[in-house]
Protein backbone atom coordinates (compact mmCIF):
# COMPACT_ATOMS: atom_id res chain seq x y z
CA UNK A 1 0.00 0.00 0.00
CA UNK A 2 1.74 3.16 -0.97
CA UNK A 3 2.63 5.59 1.66
CA UNK A 4 -0.21 7.87 3.19
CA UNK A 5 -2.87 5.66 1.32
CA UNK A 6 -3.94 3.91 4.88
CA UNK A 7 -4.71 7.51 7.08
CA UNK A 8 -6.82 8.69 3.71
CA UNK A 9 -8.76 4.96 3.89
CA UNK A 10 -9.73 5.33 7.26
CA UNK A 11 -10.69 8.89 6.73
CA UNK A 12 -12.91 7.87 4.11
CA UNK A 13 -14.75 5.31 6.16
CA UNK A 14 -14.60 7.27 9.05
CA UNK A 15 -17.13 9.77 7.28
CA UNK A 16 -19.15 7.22 5.81
CA UNK A 17 -20.38 6.06 9.08
CA UNK A 18 -20.83 9.08 10.74
CA UNK A 19 -22.97 10.24 7.82
CA UNK A 20 -24.95 6.73 8.35
CA UNK A 21 -25.07 7.48 11.67
CA UNK A 22 -26.56 10.81 11.65
CA UNK A 23 -29.27 9.40 8.90
CA UNK A 24 -30.55 6.62 10.80
CA UNK A 25 -33.16 9.20 12.70
CA UNK A 26 -33.78 10.47 9.47
CA UNK A 27 -34.11 7.17 7.65
CA UNK A 28 -35.70 5.65 10.36
CA UNK A 29 -39.17 6.08 11.67
CA UNK A 30 -38.95 4.92 14.97
CA UNK A 31 -35.71 4.75 16.83
CA UNK A 32 -34.79 1.46 19.16
CA UNK A 33 -34.90 2.42 23.06
CA UNK A 34 -30.89 1.98 22.85
CA UNK A 35 -30.43 4.71 21.11
CA UNK A 36 -30.35 7.31 23.56
CA UNK A 37 -27.57 9.29 25.50
CA UNK A 38 -24.95 10.63 22.94
CA UNK A 39 -26.12 9.03 19.75
CA UNK A 40 -27.61 12.11 17.22
CA UNK A 41 -31.52 12.41 17.02
CA UNK A 42 -31.45 15.13 14.76
CA UNK A 43 -32.76 14.44 11.48
CA UNK A 44 -33.08 16.27 8.25
CA UNK A 45 -36.33 18.61 8.25
CA UNK A 46 -38.34 18.87 5.60
CA UNK A 47 -39.27 23.02 4.82
CA UNK A 48 -42.72 24.83 4.04
CA UNK A 49 -42.57 23.62 0.45
CA UNK A 50 -42.09 20.23 0.77
CA UNK A 51 -44.66 19.09 3.96
CA UNK A 52 -47.34 22.04 3.45
CA UNK A 53 -47.86 24.66 6.03
CA UNK A 54 -48.20 28.58 6.11
CA UNK A 55 -45.83 31.56 5.08
CA UNK A 56 -46.37 35.04 6.61
CA UNK A 57 -44.63 38.07 6.06
CA UNK A 58 -45.07 40.44 9.26
CA UNK A 59 -44.93 44.40 9.01
CA UNK A 60 -43.86 45.85 12.03
CA UNK A 61 -45.92 49.33 13.12
CA UNK A 62 -41.83 50.68 14.50
CA UNK A 63 -43.28 54.08 14.60
CA UNK A 64 -46.17 52.73 17.21
CA UNK A 65 -43.16 51.87 19.40
CA UNK A 66 -41.55 55.21 19.30
CA UNK A 67 -44.98 56.78 20.47
CA UNK A 68 -45.29 54.68 22.86
CA UNK A 69 -42.01 55.25 24.92
CA UNK A 70 -43.17 58.81 24.46
CA UNK A 71 -46.46 58.03 26.01
CA UNK A 72 -44.29 56.28 28.65
CA UNK A 73 -42.45 59.17 29.40
CA UNK A 74 -45.11 61.62 29.48
CA UNK A 75 -46.63 59.53 32.17
CA UNK A 76 -43.16 59.22 34.01
CA UNK A 77 -42.88 63.10 33.78
CA UNK A 78 -46.39 63.36 35.85
CA UNK A 79 -45.78 61.13 38.29
CA UNK A 80 -42.49 63.14 38.98
CA UNK A 81 -44.03 66.57 38.54
CA UNK A 82 -46.44 65.40 41.28
CA UNK A 83 -44.21 63.87 43.44
CA UNK A 84 -41.99 67.37 43.26
CA UNK A 85 -45.13 69.57 43.93
CA UNK A 86 -44.81 71.26 40.30
CA UNK A 87 -47.94 72.27 39.22
CA UNK A 88 -48.61 71.72 35.54
CA UNK A 89 -51.41 72.03 33.33
CA UNK A 90 -51.18 68.89 31.25
CA UNK A 91 -48.57 66.84 29.84
CA UNK A 92 -49.23 64.68 26.64
CA UNK A 93 -47.54 63.41 23.42
CA UNK A 94 -47.75 65.54 19.88
CA UNK A 95 -46.99 64.29 16.75
CA UNK A 96 -44.99 61.05 16.44
CA UNK A 97 -41.81 62.31 18.19
CA UNK A 98 -42.17 65.19 20.78
CA UNK A 99 -44.20 65.20 24.40
CA UNK A 100 -45.42 68.51 25.37
CA UNK A 101 -45.58 70.07 29.01
CA UNK A 102 -47.74 72.99 29.20
CA UNK A 103 -47.14 74.81 32.78
CA UNK A 104 -49.27 77.91 34.52
CA UNK A 105 -46.02 79.68 35.74
CA UNK A 106 -42.34 80.96 34.20
CA UNK A 107 -40.53 80.60 37.43
CA UNK A 108 -41.84 76.73 37.34
CA UNK A 109 -40.86 76.35 33.72
CA UNK A 110 -37.12 76.86 34.82
CA UNK A 111 -37.33 74.25 37.29
CA UNK A 112 -38.95 72.08 35.12
CA UNK A 113 -36.12 72.58 31.90
CA UNK A 114 -33.27 71.63 34.65
CA UNK A 115 -35.42 68.81 35.62
CA UNK A 116 -36.11 67.32 32.33
CA UNK A 117 -32.16 68.31 31.05
CA UNK A 118 -30.96 65.94 33.86
CA UNK A 119 -33.68 63.22 33.36
CA UNK A 120 -33.49 62.85 30.06
CA UNK A 121 -30.17 64.25 28.67
CA UNK A 122 -30.68 62.40 25.54
CA UNK A 123 -33.51 64.33 24.26
CA UNK A 124 -33.71 67.60 22.65
CA UNK A 125 -35.20 70.40 24.99
CA UNK A 126 -37.18 73.48 23.15
CA UNK A 127 -37.02 77.33 25.46
CA UNK A 128 -39.90 77.63 27.01
CA UNK A 129 -42.64 79.20 24.62
CA UNK A 130 -46.11 80.70 25.31
CA UNK A 131 -48.50 78.27 24.04
CA UNK A 132 -52.28 78.96 24.24
CA UNK A 133 -51.90 81.41 27.53
CA UNK A 134 -49.92 78.74 29.26
CA UNK A 135 -45.73 78.04 29.34
CA UNK A 136 -44.64 74.99 26.96
CA UNK A 137 -41.90 72.89 27.02
CA UNK A 138 -41.11 70.42 24.24
CA UNK A 139 -39.04 67.03 24.66
CA UNK A 140 -38.20 65.83 21.30
CA UNK A 141 -37.06 62.24 21.04
CA UNK A 142 -33.77 62.38 18.31
CA UNK A 143 -33.58 60.30 15.31
CA UNK A 144 -30.71 58.06 16.46
CA UNK A 145 -32.80 57.23 19.47
CA UNK A 146 -35.81 57.04 17.60
CA UNK A 147 -33.95 54.41 15.34
CA UNK A 148 -32.21 52.68 18.17
CA UNK A 149 -36.12 51.95 19.43
CA UNK A 150 -37.49 50.94 15.92
CA UNK A 151 -34.90 48.33 16.01
CA UNK A 152 -35.35 46.99 19.44
CA UNK A 153 -39.43 47.09 18.83
CA UNK A 154 -38.24 44.47 15.63
CA UNK A 155 -36.49 42.01 17.89
CA UNK A 156 -38.78 42.21 20.64
CA UNK A 157 -41.63 41.57 18.12
CA UNK A 158 -39.15 38.76 17.13
CA UNK A 159 -38.74 36.95 20.26
CA UNK A 160 -42.76 37.42 21.05
CA UNK A 161 -43.71 35.92 18.18
CA UNK A 162 -41.03 32.97 18.42
CA UNK A 163 -42.27 32.55 22.32
CA UNK A 164 -46.18 32.01 21.01
CA UNK A 165 -45.62 29.85 18.23
CA UNK A 166 -43.61 28.06 20.71
CA UNK A 167 -46.15 27.29 23.23
CA UNK A 168 -48.92 27.54 20.47
CA UNK A 169 -47.14 23.94 19.75
CA UNK A 170 -46.13 24.25 15.75
CA UNK A 171 -42.97 22.01 15.53
CA UNK A 172 -40.14 23.24 13.71
CA UNK A 173 -41.22 26.75 12.91
CA UNK A 174 -39.12 29.33 10.94
CA UNK A 175 -38.88 32.95 12.41
CA UNK A 176 -36.73 35.18 11.09
CA UNK A 177 -35.75 38.98 10.85
CA UNK A 178 -36.64 39.90 7.01
CA UNK A 179 -35.13 43.81 6.36
CA UNK A 180 -35.59 46.97 8.52
CA UNK A 181 -38.95 45.79 9.98
CA UNK A 182 -40.16 43.42 8.50
CA UNK A 183 -40.61 39.67 10.18
CA UNK A 184 -40.97 35.93 8.25
CA UNK A 185 -42.68 33.12 9.57
CA UNK A 186 -43.08 29.76 8.73
CA UNK A 187 -45.22 27.54 9.95
CA UNK A 188 -45.48 23.95 8.36
CA UNK A 189 -47.76 21.30 8.86
CA UNK A 190 -49.59 23.45 10.74
CA UNK A 191 -53.79 22.48 10.47
CA UNK A 192 -55.15 25.83 11.68
CA UNK A 193 -53.99 28.49 10.16
CA UNK A 194 -56.37 31.24 11.02
CA UNK A 195 -55.90 30.07 14.65
CA UNK A 196 -52.06 30.95 14.68
CA UNK A 197 -52.60 34.19 12.48
CA UNK A 198 -54.97 35.43 15.14
CA UNK A 199 -52.50 34.00 17.64
CA UNK A 200 -49.05 35.98 16.24
CA UNK A 201 -50.90 39.18 15.37
CA UNK A 202 -52.09 40.37 18.46
CA UNK A 203 -50.81 43.07 20.25
CA UNK A 204 -52.04 41.79 23.83
CA UNK A 205 -51.43 45.12 26.05
CA UNK A 206 -53.19 44.14 29.03
CA UNK A 207 -53.94 46.85 31.08
CA UNK A 208 -56.01 47.05 34.62
CA UNK A 209 -58.00 50.91 34.16
CA UNK A 210 -60.49 52.50 36.89
CA UNK A 211 -64.03 52.78 35.31
CA UNK A 212 -64.99 56.41 36.25
CA UNK A 213 -68.81 55.52 37.00
CA UNK A 214 -69.12 59.31 37.43
CA UNK A 215 -69.57 60.07 33.73
CA UNK A 216 -71.84 58.72 31.70
CA UNK A 217 -70.80 56.44 28.17
CA UNK A 218 -72.84 58.29 26.54
CA UNK A 219 -71.50 61.47 27.47
CA UNK A 220 -70.41 64.06 24.95
CA UNK A 221 -67.95 65.81 27.49
CA UNK A 222 -65.84 62.78 28.31
CA UNK A 223 -62.58 64.51 30.37
CA UNK A 224 -59.23 64.87 28.52
CA UNK A 225 -57.75 62.10 31.17
CA UNK A 226 -60.26 59.83 30.26
CA UNK A 227 -61.62 57.59 27.13
CA UNK A 228 -64.88 55.42 26.23
CA UNK A 229 -63.92 51.40 25.30
CA UNK A 230 -66.44 48.58 25.39
CA UNK A 231 -66.79 45.45 26.01
CA UNK A 232 -68.28 42.67 23.92
CA UNK A 233 -71.24 40.09 24.69
CA UNK A 234 -72.28 37.91 22.61
CA UNK A 235 -75.56 35.94 23.30
CA UNK A 236 -74.92 32.21 23.65
CA UNK A 237 -78.19 31.33 22.51
CA UNK A 238 -78.62 33.91 19.58
CA UNK A 239 -74.73 34.37 18.40
CA UNK A 240 -75.76 38.20 18.56
CA UNK A 241 -72.88 40.11 19.64
CA UNK A 242 -73.91 43.25 22.10
CA UNK A 243 -70.92 46.28 22.73
CA UNK A 244 -71.10 47.65 26.47
CA UNK A 245 -69.48 50.72 26.63
CA UNK A 246 -67.41 51.95 29.61
CA UNK A 247 -65.84 55.07 30.64
CA UNK A 248 -62.09 54.52 32.10
CA UNK A 249 -59.18 56.79 33.04
CA UNK A 250 -56.73 56.68 30.10
CA UNK A 251 -53.70 55.85 32.78
CA UNK A 252 -52.96 52.19 33.30
CA UNK A 253 -52.98 51.76 37.17
CA UNK A 254 -51.35 47.79 36.38
CA UNK A 255 -49.78 46.21 32.73
CA UNK A 256 -49.51 43.19 31.26
CA UNK A 257 -45.54 42.97 31.79
CA UNK A 258 -45.67 42.82 35.73
CA UNK A 259 -47.28 39.53 34.62
CA UNK A 260 -45.11 35.93 35.55
CA UNK A 261 -48.01 33.35 34.46
CA UNK A 262 -50.95 32.81 33.43
CA UNK A 263 -53.14 29.70 33.40
CA UNK A 264 -56.55 28.57 32.07
CA UNK A 265 -58.63 27.84 34.98
CA UNK A 266 -62.41 25.98 34.82
CA UNK A 267 -65.14 28.03 36.93
CA UNK A 268 -66.61 25.58 39.37
CA UNK A 269 -69.84 27.49 40.32
CA UNK A 270 -70.99 28.22 36.20
CA UNK A 271 -68.58 25.62 34.28
CA UNK A 272 -67.04 28.05 32.56
CA UNK A 273 -63.11 28.80 31.42
CA UNK A 274 -61.16 31.76 32.65
CA UNK A 275 -57.59 32.92 32.76
CA UNK A 276 -55.74 32.90 36.28
CA UNK A 277 -53.04 35.59 36.42
CA UNK A 278 -49.79 35.90 38.56
CA UNK A 279 -47.80 39.49 39.01
CA UNK A 280 -44.79 39.61 40.17
CA UNK A 281 -43.11 41.37 43.16
CA UNK A 282 -43.59 44.81 42.01
CA UNK A 283 -47.15 44.05 40.17
CA UNK A 284 -48.59 41.86 43.46
CA UNK A 285 -47.89 44.77 45.75
CA UNK A 286 -48.99 47.80 43.03
CA UNK A 287 -51.97 45.28 42.72
CA UNK A 288 -52.90 45.42 46.56
CA UNK A 289 -52.53 49.31 46.64
CA UNK A 290 -54.96 49.59 43.94
CA UNK A 291 -57.64 47.29 45.64
CA UNK A 292 -56.73 48.64 48.57
CA UNK A 293 -57.66 51.79 47.68
CA UNK A 294 -60.46 51.26 45.35
CA UNK A 295 -62.48 49.20 47.41
CA UNK A 296 -66.31 49.54 46.30
CA UNK A 297 -65.42 50.55 42.94
CA UNK A 298 -64.62 49.15 39.32
CA UNK A 299 -61.92 48.59 37.54
CA UNK A 300 -61.82 47.56 33.97
CA UNK A 301 -59.44 44.93 32.78
CA UNK A 302 -58.37 46.14 29.20
CA UNK A 303 -56.79 43.98 26.29
CA UNK A 304 -55.50 46.08 23.25
CA UNK A 305 -58.28 48.62 23.89
CA UNK A 306 -61.41 45.86 24.32
CA UNK A 307 -62.91 45.84 28.20
CA UNK A 308 -62.76 41.54 29.24
CA UNK A 309 -64.73 42.35 32.07
CA UNK A 310 -64.98 45.30 34.63
CA UNK A 311 -65.48 43.99 38.03
CA UNK A 312 -66.29 45.87 40.90
CA UNK A 313 -63.45 44.93 43.64
CA UNK A 314 -65.21 43.77 46.68
CA UNK A 315 -62.15 43.56 49.22
CA UNK A 316 -58.31 44.28 49.03
CA UNK A 317 -56.88 41.52 47.17
CA UNK A 318 -53.29 40.46 48.15
CA UNK A 319 -50.62 37.52 46.71
CA UNK A 320 -50.33 39.04 43.04
CA UNK A 321 -53.14 36.59 41.89
CA UNK A 322 -56.32 37.66 39.99
CA UNK A 323 -58.52 36.32 36.95
CA UNK A 324 -60.10 37.55 33.68
CA UNK A 325 -63.21 36.05 32.68
CA UNK A 326 -65.59 36.97 30.08
CA UNK A 327 -67.54 35.00 27.29
CA UNK A 328 -64.38 32.58 26.71
CA UNK A 329 -64.57 29.24 24.94
CA UNK A 330 -61.59 26.89 25.79
CA UNK A 331 -59.91 27.55 22.98
CA UNK A 332 -59.97 31.69 23.33
CA UNK A 333 -58.92 31.14 26.79
CA UNK A 334 -55.72 29.15 25.76
CA UNK A 335 -54.45 31.75 23.19
CA UNK A 336 -55.06 34.34 25.81
CA UNK A 337 -53.25 33.07 28.37
CA UNK A 338 -50.36 32.21 25.67
CA UNK A 339 -49.90 35.90 24.43
CA UNK A 340 -50.11 36.74 28.52
CA UNK A 341 -47.39 34.73 29.05
CA UNK A 342 -45.33 35.34 26.25
CA UNK A 343 -45.97 39.01 26.57
CA UNK A 344 -47.27 41.63 24.63
CA UNK A 345 -45.50 42.86 20.99
CA UNK A 346 -44.12 46.27 21.83
CA UNK A 347 -45.78 47.62 18.14
CA UNK A 348 -48.70 46.50 16.25
CA UNK A 349 -47.57 43.95 13.44
CA UNK A 350 -49.49 43.35 9.79
CA UNK A 351 -49.67 40.80 8.09
CA UNK A 352 -48.91 41.67 4.24
CA UNK A 353 -48.04 38.39 2.74
CA UNK A 354 -50.27 35.19 3.95
CA UNK A 355 -49.29 32.15 1.74
CA UNK A 356 -50.78 28.66 2.76
CA UNK A 357 -48.93 25.43 1.03
CA UNK A 358 -50.82 22.35 0.57
CA UNK A 359 -49.34 18.95 2.28
CA UNK A 360 -50.21 17.51 -1.48
CA UNK A 361 -48.29 20.12 -3.33
CA UNK A 362 -45.36 19.37 -0.92
CA UNK A 363 -45.50 15.52 -1.81
CA UNK A 364 -45.60 16.22 -5.55
CA UNK A 365 -42.42 18.59 -4.84
CA UNK A 366 -40.72 15.66 -3.23
CA UNK A 367 -41.61 13.42 -5.68
CA UNK A 368 -40.62 15.59 -8.63
CA UNK A 369 -37.64 16.63 -7.22
CA UNK A 370 -36.14 13.11 -6.29
CA UNK A 371 -37.15 11.98 -10.08
CA UNK A 372 -35.09 15.14 -11.43
CA UNK A 373 -31.91 13.67 -8.94
CA UNK A 374 -32.43 10.05 -9.96
CA UNK A 375 -32.78 11.35 -14.17
CA UNK A 376 -29.52 13.00 -13.29
CA UNK A 377 -27.55 10.77 -11.43
CA UNK A 378 -28.48 8.03 -13.82
CA UNK A 379 -27.56 10.27 -17.12
CA UNK A 380 -24.09 11.16 -15.65
CA UNK A 381 -23.31 8.05 -14.53
CA UNK A 382 -23.93 6.62 -17.81
CA UNK A 383 -21.71 9.12 -19.65
CA UNK A 384 -19.21 8.65 -17.14
CA UNK A 385 -18.69 5.16 -17.63
CA UNK A 386 -18.93 5.48 -21.59
CA UNK A 387 -16.65 8.51 -21.92
CA UNK A 388 -13.91 7.69 -19.49
CA UNK A 389 -14.61 4.09 -19.41
CA UNK A 390 -13.54 2.74 -15.67
CA UNK A 391 -11.66 5.93 -14.18
CA UNK A 392 -15.29 7.09 -15.39
CA UNK A 393 -16.50 4.69 -12.55
CA UNK A 394 -13.87 5.90 -9.95
CA UNK A 395 -15.80 9.41 -10.93
CA UNK A 396 -19.17 7.79 -9.76
CA UNK A 397 -18.11 6.28 -6.77
CA UNK A 398 -16.72 9.49 -5.96
CA UNK A 399 -20.14 11.04 -6.74
CA UNK A 400 -22.14 8.50 -4.71
CA UNK A 401 -19.75 9.55 -1.99
CA UNK A 402 -20.63 13.29 -2.07
CA UNK A 403 -24.23 12.65 -1.54
CA UNK A 404 -23.76 10.22 1.36
CA UNK A 405 -21.55 12.73 3.13
CA UNK A 406 -23.96 15.78 2.17
CA UNK A 407 -26.91 14.26 3.54
CA UNK A 408 -24.85 13.51 6.85
CA UNK A 409 -24.19 16.81 7.37
CA UNK A 410 -27.77 18.34 6.88
CA UNK A 411 -28.83 15.61 9.46
CA UNK A 412 -25.62 16.19 11.65
CA UNK A 413 -27.08 20.09 11.44
CA UNK A 414 -30.51 19.37 12.20
CA UNK A 415 -30.93 21.43 8.80
CA UNK A 416 -34.22 22.35 6.72
CA UNK A 417 -34.40 20.68 3.19
CA UNK A 418 -36.52 22.56 0.84
CA UNK A 419 -37.02 22.36 -2.81
CA UNK A 420 -34.10 24.74 -3.44
CA UNK A 421 -32.16 22.34 -1.33
CA UNK A 422 -33.12 19.46 -3.57
CA UNK A 423 -31.94 21.88 -6.29
CA UNK A 424 -28.76 22.48 -4.84
CA UNK A 425 -27.91 18.20 -4.29
CA UNK A 426 -28.54 17.55 -7.95
CA UNK A 427 -26.10 20.64 -8.98
CA UNK A 428 -23.71 18.45 -6.67
CA UNK A 429 -24.31 15.86 -8.76
CA UNK A 430 -23.02 17.54 -11.58
CA UNK A 431 -20.11 19.60 -9.88
CA UNK A 432 -18.46 16.49 -8.53
CA UNK A 433 -18.11 14.68 -11.85
CA UNK A 434 -16.94 17.86 -13.04
CA UNK A 435 -13.81 18.20 -11.20
CA UNK A 436 -12.85 14.57 -12.21
CA UNK A 437 -13.79 15.74 -15.80
CA UNK A 438 -10.71 18.54 -15.45
CA UNK A 439 -8.65 15.69 -13.60
CA UNK A 440 -9.16 12.86 -16.00
CA UNK A 441 -8.44 15.56 -19.47
CA UNK A 442 -5.18 16.36 -17.53
CA UNK A 443 -4.54 12.78 -16.90
CA UNK A 444 -4.81 12.38 -20.85
CA UNK A 445 -2.50 15.19 -21.60
CA UNK A 446 -0.12 13.41 -19.59
CA UNK A 447 -0.58 10.01 -21.26
CA UNK A 448 -0.10 11.51 -24.50
CA UNK A 449 3.23 13.14 -23.44
CA UNK A 450 4.38 9.81 -23.07
CA UNK A 451 4.24 9.31 -18.94
CA UNK A 452 3.57 6.41 -17.17
CA UNK A 453 0.24 6.04 -15.20
CA UNK A 454 1.62 6.62 -12.23
CA UNK A 455 3.26 9.48 -13.09
CA UNK A 456 0.13 10.88 -15.35
CA UNK A 457 -1.72 10.30 -12.61
CA UNK A 458 0.09 12.54 -9.96
CA UNK A 459 0.89 14.94 -12.64
CA UNK A 460 -2.77 15.31 -13.84
CA UNK A 461 -3.90 16.41 -9.78
CA UNK A 462 -0.91 18.77 -9.02
CA UNK A 463 -1.91 20.68 -11.99
CA UNK A 464 -6.00 20.44 -11.89
CA UNK A 465 -6.03 21.27 -8.21
CA UNK A 466 -5.86 24.64 -8.33
CA UNK A 467 -8.57 25.28 -11.01
CA UNK A 468 -10.72 23.33 -8.91
CA UNK A 469 -9.68 25.33 -5.80
CA UNK A 470 -10.38 28.45 -7.81
CA UNK A 471 -13.79 27.07 -8.76
CA UNK A 472 -15.01 25.87 -5.49
CA UNK A 473 -13.80 29.15 -3.50
CA UNK A 474 -15.69 31.50 -6.30
CA UNK A 475 -19.16 29.31 -5.56
CA UNK A 476 -17.82 29.37 -1.91
CA UNK A 477 -18.76 33.25 -2.02
CA UNK A 478 -21.79 33.23 -4.34
CA UNK A 479 -23.37 30.93 -1.66
CA UNK A 480 -22.25 32.91 1.13
CA UNK A 481 -23.94 36.03 -0.56
CA UNK A 482 -26.93 34.29 -1.13
CA UNK A 483 -27.09 32.69 2.57
CA UNK A 484 -26.19 36.26 3.82
CA UNK A 485 -28.89 38.33 1.78
CA UNK A 486 -31.38 35.38 0.84
CA UNK A 487 -34.46 34.17 2.75
CA UNK A 488 -36.11 31.35 3.57
CA UNK A 489 -35.91 28.74 0.49
CA UNK A 490 -32.71 30.69 -0.77
CA UNK A 491 -30.62 30.51 2.66
CA UNK A 492 -31.74 26.53 2.24
CA UNK A 493 -29.96 26.33 -1.21
CA UNK A 494 -26.74 28.17 0.04
CA UNK A 495 -26.65 25.81 2.98
CA UNK A 496 -26.94 22.54 0.56
CA UNK A 497 -24.46 23.82 -2.20
CA UNK A 498 -21.93 25.08 0.46
CA UNK A 499 -21.66 21.96 2.19
CA UNK A 500 -21.33 20.29 -1.04
CA UNK A 501 -18.73 22.13 -2.22
CA UNK A 502 -16.38 21.38 1.11
CA UNK A 503 -17.71 17.57 0.24
CA UNK A 504 -16.59 17.56 -3.05
CA UNK A 505 -13.42 18.72 -2.36
CA UNK A 506 -12.49 16.30 -0.19
CA UNK A 507 -13.88 13.69 -2.32
CA UNK A 508 -12.23 14.51 -5.89
CA UNK A 509 -9.17 15.74 -4.30
CA UNK A 510 -8.47 12.58 -1.77
CA UNK A 511 -11.14 10.15 -2.28
CA UNK A 512 -10.90 9.26 -5.87
CA UNK A 513 -7.04 9.83 -5.68
CA UNK A 514 -6.64 7.10 -3.07
CA UNK A 515 -8.95 4.63 -5.87
CA UNK A 516 -6.09 5.39 -8.61
CA UNK A 517 -3.40 4.89 -6.18
CA UNK A 518 -4.88 1.51 -4.62
CA UNK A 519 -4.85 0.12 -8.49
CA UNK A 520 -1.64 1.75 -9.45
CA UNK A 521 0.13 0.32 -6.28
CA UNK A 522 2.23 -1.87 -7.54
CA UNK A 523 3.58 0.01 -10.64
CA UNK A 524 3.06 -3.14 -12.71
CA UNK A 525 -0.12 -0.93 -14.85
CA UNK A 526 1.08 -0.38 -18.33
CA UNK A 527 -2.62 1.45 -19.41
CA UNK A 528 -4.91 3.31 -17.48
CA UNK A 529 -8.53 3.01 -18.40
CA UNK A 530 -9.10 6.94 -18.85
Amino acid sequence: MPKGTGWRISLICIFVLLSFLYLTPTLVAKLPTWWSGLLPKDKIHLGLDLQGGTHLVLEVDTQKAVEGSLDIVATDLEDTLNSKNLRFKRISRIGSDQVSVQLYEKGTAEDVQKLLKDKYPGYELSPPHDEGGFVALNLRINDKDAQDRKDKAVQQALETIRNRIDQFGVSEPVIQREGVNHIVVQLPGIKDPQRAIDLIGKTARLEFKMVREDVPPTSTNIPDDAEVLKEKSVDPTTGAVSEIPFVVQKKSLITGDLLTDAQVRIDSQFNQPYVAIEFNSLGAKLFDQVTAANVGKRFAIVLDNNVYSAPVIRERISGGSAQISGNFTEKTASDLAIVLRAGALPAPVKIIQNVTVGPSLGEDSIHKGLMAGLIGVVLVVLFMAVYYRLSGMVANVGMVLNVIYLMGALAALGATLTLPGIAAIVLLIGMSVDSNVIIFERIREELKLGKTPKAALDAGYDKAFLTIMDSHITTLITAAVLFQFGTGPVKGFAVSLSLGVIINLFTSLIGTKVTFDLFLAKGTAKKLSI
